[in-house]
């Protein structure tokens, strides 16, 4: 057993509330009380009914996901989404506090983009100092941009990918930020990179990388279901007693 308090303390030296971001993000206590002591911790990128069994039976001490729970205040959710309303209150009756990582753990040092940078196997890898959330790195040698698209494809472990590739034909200098921040391409264009990837892109941001003349990779915001593992490990660094429960049961769409 640990004590919460100082499970909190140690991923806040790199994860701070301060890094998340501050127009839209919430993080920290989603619902119920801060435990005490805890042993069980079960891991997930979003909390919803599907994992709801799996919780009953294996009765965590405190459930941990990346995306927050309820996305503001319960007063304001709970009036649209009668769903969250109802998963709330079965997991309030069962004392099982929610905490949630978000964009304070995609930016912080060891989180969520340095692990995707790891996945693709990036050297020198650092922040763009335009945008600390990104990441950049090189690839061990040059790749030919489809080649390397579907590199990126298997080490995400998705089926399927977006590819605008207008840019340069080979590619090295590589730009990543996990799930929604296709907007942010422009920052890795003005860091040089030959690439950049992430995802959730709209029309109009396709046909800016278009007109930039520039490559884009758009993947599923499922590829950052590397927070399981990432964030277990990290868990597991500060009490290798913890009993963690990661569970990945987010499915990708079928593809016609």
């Amino acid at each position: 057993m640990i004590e919460m308090k100082k499970i909190l303390q140690k991923l806040s030296v790199n994860f701070p509330k301060r890094l998340a971001a501050k127009y839209h993000d919430h993080v920290g206590l989603m619902t119920g009380k801060m435990p005490g002591k805890v042993n069980k911790v079960f891991l997930c990128l979003d909390l919803d009914f599907e994992v709801l069994p799996q919780i009953e039976k294996v009765k965590p001490d405190v459930i941990i996901t990346h995306h927050p729970f309820i996305y503001g205040t319960k007063a304001k959710v709970f009036k649209w989404d009668l769903f969250k309303k109802e998963l709330c209150e079965k997991i309030d009756a069962m004392g099982i506090p929610v905490y949630s990582f978000h964009t304070n753990f995609d930016e912080g040092n060891g989180g969520m983009n340095d692990a995707l940078a790891s996945a693709l196997e990036l050297t020198d890898v650092y922040s763009n100092p335009l945008d600390p959330m990104m990441r950049i790195g090189f690839l061990p040698q040059e790749m030919p941009v489809k080649e390397f698209a579907e590199y990126a494809k298997d080490r995400f472990d998705v089926s399927y990918g977006l590819l605008v590739n207008y840019g340069k034909e080979k590619v090295k200098k590589v730009g990543i930020i996990g799930g929604g921040g296709s907007r942010n391409y422009v920052n890795a264009i003005k860091e040089e990179c030959d690439i950049y990837i992430s995802g959730d892109a709209p029309h109009y941001v396709r046909r800016d990388v278009v007109t930039r003349k520039f490559n884009y990779l758009d993947f599923p915001h499922e590829i950052e279901k590397i927070f399981m593992p990432t964030m277990k490990n990290i868990l597991q660094s500060i009490d290798n007693s913890l009993e963690i429960i990661t569970v990945d049961h987010e499915k990708l769409p079928t593809v016609i």
